[in-house]
């Protein structure tokens, strides 16, 4: 019996010899699926390691080490990736983004995102008139972060976009606070007039008082009067979507609801998941809906749907980004009946389990939500259901510590590229310096994690956001930070907070967001070295290879002959 245990333990000394300072997973004794070598991956362990190779197996990762190490866990069927010096990350996880709203339509608008001009935007406008059938809407709800990026520094006019498509209706969304349609357009939705328009909603008129086609303020509900795509639209338009994601860097998701968004509209990402076709890894809450109702709803809709519901491509993951309507999007304070209201929801979601994210603005007024939750954690600790809020761009240290102390996290995205020059009017260049403190938040010890909060406020281009983090440049290229002012981070920094920061959002840092031997085999090998690149150049970095699950689902330039069809599961109906 001795002999044999000195014979087991003297073989696995010797294994590890062969592989060396290899980080391996307990299927040591297996072969790999898959194999990338010759590379610069860059783990996002909490040393911020960096390998040379990466096994996986079975959708997980079986090691990272060198690339003779890691081939000597291939066998005849493992395929082997050539990365050619290449640097690999994480795939990158968005923290809030309206995924399922993009989604939905993604397929039937007309997209300007990345445009770096009006003339660009309005050309796309064109071909795709030339494309489509006449009476045919043509949407962009998709804008880029702000005209501010246009070079020419303002919004199309009417007249601009009947001669880009005189035969379509035309919308034109930008932000929640301005539409532009065309005659055909306002025709078609029997708009003569401000009592044709949502409550406080107004047609802008010019100085002869004829109407521009401009419409603003109350602007959210307008959408919901467009023709909605067809139930097979939507599922092209979830899977191009995420392509298109993927093209990006991007594996994961975390959906936090939002304007526009009622539990119909899941059933098309639904398909998609249950045809085993996502390839993005989706996490979703469920948003307040009708005002005044929200608690009924919240009661009526999860009854059956407990929190973390559903598998590794997509789970539910509570309630948020709008719990109430009342306290959402307050400048003020609310009332103690709307406190009051808010706390009892929370608290049963606490009670339940669930996590909570929440949409709000400013510090100034954030002491009421952080009173709230302080009186939900003395019956029920909420570090463990990882809550956080949104936004709260100019966040103070105070606000920070008591985050700290209920164990929250804190959800950053690039409010200041989109928004940045109107700070700096509004508040000067050192509020504008410090916002968003993340470097401030991380040294207290709150999970800080990325996004983007798009698409119709934002560009959802992970790599903008990276080098907005580094340089400090709005989209119209004012500088509000620079590379040493301490609230900007290291590129580690940024690119943890675009992966284990957003994981952890999604209560899943235990599965992925770094590349280490036994989580989820999702990744991304980029165009550009990130960690060596000029930073102005971080923004045009894309994938060629993305891989999730194991599995690849993007690929191009030496890797476009990899990208695997993914097969609809039979029986899933």
């Amino acid at each position: 019996m001795k002999n044999s245990v000195a014979g087991d333990i003297a073989m696995k000394i010797a294994v590890l010899l062969v592989v060396g300072f290899i980080d391996v997973a307990p299927a040591w004794s297996q072969s790999a699926d898959t194999i990338l070598v010759n590379g610069k991956i860059l783990t996002v362990d909490n040393q911020f390691s960096v390998r040379e190779a990466l096994a996986i197996r079975e959708g997980k990762i079986m090691a990272t080490g060198s690339s003779a190490d890691v081939r000597k866990l291939a066998g005849p069927g493992t395929r082997v990736i050539d990365l050619q010096g290449r640097t690999a990350i994480p795939g990158l996880i968005d923290n809030h983004m309206h995924a399922t709203r993009a989604a939905e339509t993604f397929s039937t608008e007309v997209n300007w995102i990345g445009a770096t001009s009006l003339a660009e935007g309005l050309d796309r406008i064109r071909q795709a008139a030339q494309r489509m059938k006449p009476n045919a809407w043509l949407v962009v709800v998709t804008p880029p972060a702000t005209v501010e990026a246009f070079k020419e520094k303002r919004r199309p006019t009417q007249a601009e976009l009947v001669a880009a498509a005189p035969n379509n209706p035309v919308y034109v969304q930008l932000g929640y606070g301005w539409v532009m349609m065309t005659p055909p357009a306002l025709k078609a939705l029997n708009i003569n007039g401000d009592a044709d328009l949502p409550a406080n909603a107004k047609m802008e008129k010019d100085a002869s008082g004829k109407p521009t086609g401009v419409v603003t303020s109350n602007i959210v509900t307008m959408f919901d009067k467009l023709p909605k795509p067809t139930f097979d639209e939507q599922v092209e338009g979830t899977k191009e979507f995420f392509r298109e994601l993927n093209r990006l860097g991007l594996t994961g998701v975390v959906d936090p609801g939002g304007n526009n968004v009622l539990p119909q509209d899941y059933q098309a990402l639904f398909k998609v998941w249950r045809d085993g076709q996502l390839t993005i890894r989706m996490a979703y809450s469920l948003n307040g809906m009708t005002p005044g109702s929200e608690f009924e709803e919240y009661k009526n809709y999860l009854a059956m749907m407990p929190m973390g519901f559903g598998d590794d491509m997509l789970h539910f993951n509570g309630i948020g980004e709008r719990i109430t309507w009342a306290m959402n999007g307050i400048n003020g304070l609310a009332s103690e009946a709307d406190r009051q209201k808010y706390y009892d929801i929370v608290k049963w979601a606490a009670d339940r389990g669930m996590t909570v994210t929440m949409h709000w603005g400013s510090d100034k007024n954030v002491d009421q939500l952080l009173t709230i939750f302080e009186r939900v954690n003395k019956d029920v600790p909420i570090a463990p259901l990882r809550w956080t809020i949104a936004h709260l761009n100019n966040a103070s240290p105070q606000s920070l510590q008591r985050m700290k102390a209920l164990g929250m996290g804190w959800t950053v995205q690039d409010e200041m590229y989109n928004g940045g020059d109107q700070v700096l009017k509004q508040e000067g260049a050192e509020a504008a310096r410090r916002m968003p403190p993340v470097e401030t938040a991380k040294k207290i010890g709150v999970v800080v994690s990325a996004g983007t909060d798009a698409h119709r406020v934002s560009t959802y281009n992970p790599f903008t956001v990276l080098q907005w983090f580094l340089d400090g440049k709005t989209a119209s290229g004012t500088q509000t930070r620079g590379p040493q002012d301490p609230e900007t981070p290291s590129r580690a920094d940024a690119l943890r907070f675009y992966t284990m920061g957003s994981a952890w959002v999604a209560r899943e840092d235990d599965r992925r967001g770094s590349l280490e031997a036994g989580k989820l085999a999702d990744l991304a090998v980029l165009s550009k070295d990130y960690m060596t690149v000029p930073v102005e150049q971080i923004g045009s970095t894309v994938s060629l290879l993305t891989i999730v699950g194991g599995k690849v689902v993007y690929g191009a330039g030496p890797y476009a002959q990899l990208e695997e069809k993914r097969v609809r599961r039979e029986g899933s109906d």
